[in-house]
């Protein structure tokens, strides 16, 4: 029996190679399985509710004209309907649109323009951000939340918008990204992109429809489309949804509502949870502090049995990926044996390149390679070992959209994707990620500085909340955001406040130069007032930052008027 079961399985790994098998094969086998809910509503679907709700969409997107080869955006928060009007067009050869639903109404109008989308799924609190000139250009505009049509062109009601059957190599979807680097391009994902980044997703941990996801990252991200939507659709397990921003309170009583088997993260999440909670029970308690001194272990080990607890109890899964974990909340969640596992990859990889499984993490690693992808280093120093992850896969995109030079660069002559990660490698062919390529300064001397490192040890003090370290004519700068509560910004401009600044400055600035080496000494430090302006996936847009004018701060005033060097004040 488990013979012929293995056998299915491999079988069905094979014969899903686009998303209108998984979408056929998906609602047929499960078809009363439970699908997604959305927390405190009364929308969600089973399996086979679902496939009725995503043809009669597609329908009526046919007789607007809106066929196969045709762009869709979709622009909401996460909930079930996200996933309805995902699967009313990629089965049908069109082409998805997902629009991350923090993008202002400039990157909504440059997405939507760009990529020619002929309709919108949007939330009507999104509403807003669709400008007039994208809203006439529209055939359709349809409500998310309930699929009436907010706005029709009657001139484009043909009723020949033919659909047809998609091929692994064609594209299923556009995702616009601008990580880090401030220039947005449009990924193009194909139908074996995301069907095999399903698969690479079941070698690394194996889930089943008795599984139960909460889903608290956008869906219109790379990382929870692929893992967090599309995975979960495969073995026919239910998504759970929340309708407000996951907020601790809201993520509290979301988890021990679901009780969640499988979640999705960002290290930023966990970080918090890590140094605003963790941190602080075990510095109000004297047999804490006693156990951290005496037998750490337990003491890990306890409150990883009361993290679990949080989370609901039966937590099996915890992927963070994103950007790089702290190695120091790593190690704590290690020893508290909570059921964390890795994952490294790229919106162009769909995403996975790397990953290591819940028993397999190791402190600092990404993991080796996932399943069905070729990773290796290119450009390799040999002295630190240290070169370029490149890959090779069915994961890699087509290229982006309209745009061969960049594609072309971004490629080796060989045909490897070049991912601008910085890593060393070990004999276990796991991989350790030291930094963005496009990040790394240059030392004077010729070093290799990798600011993510300095920012490492800056984020581990106590008041500090999240950190940058950029190069200003040739001098290492860190921008630094306080923790709430520690800087009185009702004080700004006095002088007691100017001498608590400049004292906090002056703390960060030793105790950085005292746990890095030479080359990686800062010059100086700058306090920024707001949380640094992020990513969906939590990382710092550090082309914002990047200039000193562009940090929107200054240093205050002292009351003699003088201005003093550094930062500038809020608003200028």
């Amino acid at each position: 029996m488990n013979f012929i079961y293995k056998k299915f399985m491999k079988m069905r790994e094979r014969y899903i190679n686009t998303l209108a098998k998984l979408y056929e094969y998906s609602t047929t086998v499960y078809e009363n399985n439970k699908l997604s809910v959305l927390l405190d509503s009364e929308m969600g679907y089973t399996y086979g509710s679902f496939r009725k709700k995503c043809d009669e969409i597609s329908h009526r997107l046919s007789r607007y004209g809106i066929g196969a080869g045709d762009k869709v955006a979709i622009l909401s928060q996460n909930m079930p309907n996200w996933t309805v009007a995902m699967f009313s067009l990629v089965p049908f050869g069109r082409v998805s649109v997902p629009i991350l639903p923090d993008s202002s109404e400039n990157e909504v109008t440059n997405i939507l323009n760009h990529s020619g989308s002929k309709a919108i799924f949007i939330s009507k609190r999104l509403l807003p951000k669709l400008s007039k000139e994208c809203n006439e250009k529209m055939d359709l505009v349809i409500d998310i939340e309930t699929f009436e049509i907010i706005k029709r062109n009657d001139d484009a009601f043909t009723c020949d918008g033919k659909t047809a059957q998609p091929q692994p190599d064609d594209i299923a979807t556009i995702i616009y990204t601008s990580g880090t680097t401030g220039n947005a391009k449009g990924v193009m994902l194909s139908h074996r992109n995301l069907c095999q980044n399903i698969i690479e997703s079941l070698h690394a941990h194996k889930c089943t429809e008795r599984d139960v996801w909460l889903s608290i990252l956008p869906m219109a991200h790379t990382y929870e489309l692929s893992i967090g939507v599309l995975y979960p659709l495969f073995v026919g397990a239910c998504v759970y949804y929340i309708q407000k921003p996951p907020t601790p309170t809201v993520l509290l009583s979301a988890m021990k509502a679901v009780r969640p088997t499988v979640m999705l993260s960002v290290p930023l999440i966990i970080e918090k949870i890590y140094k605003n909670s963790v941190i602080p029970t075990i510095r109000r308690s004297r047999v804490l502090r006693w156990m951290k001194k005496h037998t750490p272990t337990l003491l890990c080990r306890l409150i990883g049995m009361k993290l679990r607890a949080t989370f609901g109890g039966r937590l099996k899964f915890f992927g963070i990926g994103g950007s790089k974990l702290d190695i120091t909340v790593e190690e704590f969640l290690k020893k508290a044996k909570f059921p964390y596992a890795i994952g490294y990859g790229l919106t162009e990889t769909a995403p996975l390149i790397c990953h290591a499984g819940v028993k397999h993490t190791k402190p600092g690693s990404t993991g080796v390679a996932a399943y069905g992808v070729s990773v290796k280093l290119i450009d390799v120093n040999p002295e630190t070992g240290e070169g370029e992850i490149v890959c090779k896969g069915d994961n890699v995109m087509l290229g982006y959209y309209k745009d061969p030079a960049r594609t072309r660069s971004v490629f080796t002559d060989d045909g490897w994707f070049r991912t601008n990660d910085l890593a060393t490698v070990d004999e276990k062919g796991r991989y350790y990620i030291k930094g963005r390529l496009s990040n790394m300064i240059l030392g004077p001397s010729g070093e290799n500085i990798y600011p993510e490192e300095i920012e490492n040890v800056i984020n581990n003090m106590e008041e500090v909340n999240e950190s940058i370290v950029l190069e200003r004519d040739g001098r290492l700068v860190a921008l630094v955001q306080f923790n709430d509560n520690i800087i009185n910004w009702n004080q700004e401009g006095e002088d007691q406040f100017f001498e608590k600044l400049q004292a906090r400055k002056e703390a960060i600035m030793n105790y950085v130069n005292r746990h890095v080496n030479k080359s990686s000494k800062i010059n100086d430090v700058e306090v920024v007032k707001e949380p640094f302006e992020k990513t969906a996936t939590q990382k710092i847009r550090r082309f914002k930052y990047s200039r000193k004018e562009e940090t929107g701060h200054q240093k205050p005033e002292k009351d003699d008027g003088k201005r003093q060097d550094g930062e500038k004040q809020d608003g200028e």
